[in-house]
């Protein structure tokens, strides 16, 4: 229980700044430049995609000994990717109800990152991590 909680503690540091960097990005493309919130999302999304794989592969899940670095790059990038369709789905119905004001994104943006961090998780956790094999 003890490794589980400070892997959550890990992955919560790590969220944190993935997080200041996709909502940055989401903010300069879409109050500052005025482009799409939805399409501003996914930008950001992937934008801190790169960042999240690099902390969270050195810094909160232990690689698998079973698993080439390309092999877990293409799964991080698949299970990103059904990340990225769950965020653009909460953003699309955050700004189709709430408009798309800088308030209204951010809570959108909330939401989405809520929902996400969830599933990021439990399918990195499942498909990435050794756990106590490298123990």
């Amino acid at each position: 229980m003890r490794k589980l909680i400070e892997q959550l503690l890990k992955f919560g540091v790590v969220g944190t700044i993935a997080f200041a960097i996709d909502y940055g990005v989401l903010m300069l493309l879409s109050q500052g430049l005025g482009w799409d919130p939805v399409f501003s999302a996914g930008v950001s999304f992937c934008v801190s995609v790169v960042f999240n794989y690099l902390a969270s592969m050195r810094f909160v899940f232990t690689h698998r000994d079973d698993l080439s670095r390309r092999g877990e790059f293409v799964i991080f990038l698949a299970l990103s990717a059904v990340g990225l369709v769950i965020n653009e789905l909460c953003m699309a119905a955050g700004v189709a109800a709430l408009g798309d004001s800088a308030l209204m994104v951010t809570l959108a943006k909330l939401f989405a990152t809520i929902v996400v961090m969830v599933w990021n998780f439990f399918s990195r956790r499942r498909w990435l991590d050794a756990g106590d094999q490298a123990s």
